[in-house]
């Protein structure tokens, strides 16, 4: 009996002191530590080449469509005239299967057509001559039959001379004038490549605000796709902090929170747009009261645009919800 009780007691007594552990921890502070981060806006090209003119300095302030950098662009120059010419012989080509037989060649045509259509009715007159008189017995079976042979030759001329001028009018062949302009769109295409290269050696700024660094110098090769200039618009700076478990419960996507930055009177107002879902802290066993509260959430929040300048990357802050509880 002795043995139970003193086990009671020291159930008890932990009880107790649990419960005053807890009555004694003190509440969750409602100031959060963190720090202002960016999300720069790296400018690259899509083509290798050395720098020729880069036409901002690290800190200045540009708006869209600022020209950055410009690589030189020899060879994509050439590549784009190659192209330009290869379009103009495959479009001359075209031209040239599409209207047939040059004009003089037509005019040769239509003109022994015209020699041959008069051959046809000297021989169609001659042979009604020698179809009466061989009626009459005038003439002979052979000299009837020379001037109807004569006659239906005559005939077959005409037909063959009319269908070649038909054909030189009508150019060259369906299927060669499909290949030829095939043969166009393909140079086109090529022509727009060379173009595009050409214009990519030229980079503008998409969005306005500040040349965070440059990473390259005048005169320096640059591979493809390397990054020159870090641009920093306002609208990607953002406050990320952290707050501890306690608290992280209570915080949704559209919250708004007021920011203290050393140096400005007053506090900055900015809005929660994620909360991440892993700790910062995992401990290595269950999360009893006393591991939980060592856990933090890292939270981010953006700010409007006007209360975004002046802010930078790094500085540190103090965060609190925008009504207090």
């Amino acid at each position: 009996m002795k043995k139970t009780f003193r086990t009671d007691l020291a159930w008890v007594a932990a009880s107790v002191l649990a419960l005053l552990g807890g009555a004694c921890r003190p509440a969750p502070s409602a100031h959060w530590q963190g720090y202002i981060e960016a999300e720069l806006v790296y400018v690259a090209s899509p083509v290798p080449g050395q720098i020729e003119d880069l036409a901002v300095k690290r800190g200045d302030q540009i708006a869209a469509g600022t020209n950055l950098f410009t690589l030189e662009s020899a060879a994509e120059q050439a590549a784009k005239q190659e192209a330009a010419s290869r379009v103009v012989a495959a479009r001359a080509r075209l031209a040239d299967l599409r209207q047939g037989l040059r004009p003089s060649e037509i005019t040769a045509l239509e003109s022994r057509l015209a020699q041959t259509r008069s051959a046809a009715e000297l021989s169609r007159l001659e042979l009604a001559r020698q179809e009466e008189l061989h009626l009459s017995g005038v003439n002979s079976t052979e000299t009837y039959d020379r001037a109807r042979l004569t006659h239906e030759r005559n005939l077959n001329a005409v037909e063959e001379l009319t269908a070649q001028l038909e054909t030189a009018r009508l150019g060259g062949r369906e299927d060669a004038i499909a290949a030829a302009a095939a043969e166009v769109d393909a140079a086109e295409a090529a022509l727009a490549r060379a173009e595009w290269n050409v214009a990519q050696k030229t980079q503008a700024a998409p969005q306005a605000g500040l040349v965070y660094d440059t990473l390259y110098r005048a005169g320096e090769y640059v591979p493809v796709a390397r990054p020159i200039v870090a641009l920093l618009p306002p609208e990607n700076l953002k406050v990320r902090f952290f707050v501890p478990e306690t608290v992280y419960g209570t915080l949704q996507a559209g919250d708004s929170i007021m920011v203290t930055i050393d140096g400005r009177d007053s506090p900055v107002s900015a809005r929660i747009t994620y909360l991440s879902p892993q700790p910062e802290y995992t401990p290595p066993v269950l999360y009893n009261r006393e591991n939980r509260s060592k856990l933090v959430f890292m939270v981010e929040g953006v700010f409007a645009a006007a209360d975004a300048a002046g802010l930078h990357p790094g500085q540190p802050v103090d965060v609190e919800p925008a009504t207090k509880p």
